[in-house]
């Protein structure tokens, strides 16, 4: 576990995590300019999401396909109550905002996501394809159950959907890029992987480098303007939690009797935060909740910590559930 460690620590996109990380907390100038940044997202989940496409449509429907999928809705829309009763009863979060962080870690990162198949690339060790339609099935569940959970806490009025609430969900643009994508894979196959390879394959580890350093400036940020929201029990939930959703996400995988590299997704899966999707949901439905603390925990605390500690862990742990 600790080669695992070091090796995913002087990766390339880890050393530009870092970079960026470093240059944010030391105030430099260092930026990427917006337009990069969005141009980046869309290239990285619109590249994840057609090679899982092509990849089942190369394997075809399974019933693990089904039986994976299921499991991680199931970890999506329970993950929350867990965080929840934690950001409560340990670190005496209030309602609305233990509400709107709890929502953050049943859904996933889909750079975390592409973090851990890069390392498993890296070790030459398989994982299925159609993991990528397990991201994109346990990127919306979560955001309704912290809904759920912000309902019933304190009455309706402070969790009510807004008008055309699921349609802004359904059609969020992370979702449309990496659903349409796997879709446009199902639909071409090995045909289409081949014709895009130079751009989608090849290209795809110096994009994701770039990308990787906007993230640390921005943790960076977060660390550095956000830190006076966290008190101890909420910042050590940052840590905890991952390490909560990777275990439950293990049994599951054990259960349905997924290979390593597969259950090392999954695992990554469950331990990952959202820092995409579900900040911009509980903007427009829990307009009350601090954003703040829950963009310092995800974004500044758990996704480095399943980027340098996290994922070389749920590896080593993969290989010996699935031996």
């Amino acid at each position: 576990m600790l080669a695992l460690a070091v090796q995913n620590l002087v990766s390339p996109p880890v050393l530009f995590f870092g970079m960026g990380l470093g240059a944010s907390l030391g105030r430099s100038d260092l930026s990427v300019p917006e337009a990069i940044a969005r141009f980046l997202s869309l290239y990285l989940l619109i590249s994840i999401g057609f090679r899982g496409g092509a990849e089942v449509a190369h394997q075809g429907l399974t019933l693990t396909l089904v039986a994976t999928i299921a499991a991680g809705i199931a970890l999506s829309g329970g993950l929350p109550f867990l965080a929840y009763a934690f950001l409560r009863n340990v670190a005496g979060l209030d309602h609305i905002n233990a509400a709107a962080v709890a929502g953050h870690y049943g859904s996933i990162s889909a750079v975390t996501f592409v973090a851990v198949t890069g390392a498993l690339t890296q070790l030459a060790l398989p994982f299925d394809g159609y993991m990528i339609a397990v991201a994109a099935a346990m990127e919306t569940p979560a955001i309704f159950s912290a809904l759920f959970i912000a309902r019933t806490g304190r009455g309706r009025t402070e969790g009510e959907m807004p008008k055309d609430f699921l349609r802004e969900i359904a059609l969020n643009g992370s979702i449309v890029a990496l659903l349409g994508a796997f879709a446009v894979g199902c639909i071409t196959g090995e045909r289409g992987m081949t014709s895009l390879k130079p751009f989608l394959l090849d290209a795809f580890a110096g994009f994701l480098c770039i990308f990787l350093l906007d993230m640390g400036l921005i943790a960076g940020r977060g660390l550095r303007d956000g830190w006076r929201s966290l008190s101890v029990p909420v910042a050590a939930f940052a840590w905890v939690m991952p390490l909560v959703g990777a275990a439950l996400a293990a049994a599951l995988a054990w259960l349905i009797g997924l290979r390593a590299g597969s259950t090392a997704v999954l695992m990554t899966l469950g331990a990952s935060a959202s820092y995409i999707a579900v900040p911009a949901a509980m903007r427009l439905a829990l307009p009350a909740a601090n954003p703040a603390i829950a963009l310092t925990l995800s974004l500044g605390l758990t996704f480095p910590f399943n980027l340098t500690v996290g994922i070389p862990l749920y590896i080593a742990a993969a290989q010996m559930i699935a031996e």
